[in-house]
């Protein structure tokens, strides 16, 4: 089975020096496993039967639904079995975790994350929305809401929070809940002990930027 590595394009944008890293594991690990850079919003015109390794929740739906003979796997699941990823230690950090809409079906994923974060030490306070009956963190509905009230939505979901540190594995859902008003950790910052940026965060911007970068690819 042919696998590929698809960091998304929001990772792109935010950090594609953590892509890298990623692909430098992955191939020390698993083999030659190359880099895949066309948005899941287009026809990715692979071999049937690739399977995408990914770290978007919305690469991981699309893969999994749209594109006939392409199977998915996110990076969680893969690292979360890992007895070689050298996880960082957070002594005890507490933190919330915010769980993404376009994987709120999936409990693969949600089981993987917090293996993740047991392995780095870091204790969880679940908010009472979570793992299959999480809901969005506000930046769904941009596009169908003016933006002040897409930010009321966002400022929902970080109020819902019970601490104010918050890990969370999609990279919108990073300037949503800062926008909320709580601390965003994202968790690929988290993996290899770096600290998260927000970086452009209003939402017309960043979706100005994501749609830039998905025409280009």
């Amino acid at each position: 089975m042919k696998q590929v590595y698809a960091p998304g394009c929001a990772l792109m944008i935010y950090k594609p020096e953590l892509s890298e890293k990623v692909m430098e594991f992955l191939n020390s690990n698993w083999g030659d496993i190359p880099l895949h850079l066309t948005c899941c919003k287009h026809e990715p015109n692979l071999e049937e039967t690739t399977r995408v390794i990914n770290t978007c929740p919305g690469c991981d739906r699309r893969y999994r639904e749209l594109y006939e003979g392409i199977s998915t796997i996110s990076l969680w699941e893969i690292l979360a079995e890992s007895e070689t990823f050298p996880f960082p230690d957070y002594e005890g950090m507490t933190v919330s975790i915010h769980d993404a809409c376009d994987t709120r079906t999936e409990e693969r994923v949600h089981i993987s994350i917090r293996k993740l974060l047991e392995k780095m030490n870091i204790r969880v306070i679940e908010p009472i929305h979570t793992r299959t009956n999480s809901i969005c963190c506000g930046d769904s509905f941009h596009g169908t809401l003016p933006v002040a009230q897409v930010k009321e939505q966002m400022q929902k979901r970080g109020d819902e929070m019970p601490c104010e540190n918050v890990v969370v594995y999609c990279v919108s859902c990073v300037k949503a809940i800062y926008i909320g008003g709580k601390n965003p950790f994202y968790l690929v910052d988290l993996l290899f002990g770096e600290k998260t940026q927000i970086g452009t965060f209003e939402p017309d911007e960043w979706h100005g930027e994501l749609q830039e970068f998905i025409d280009q690819h």
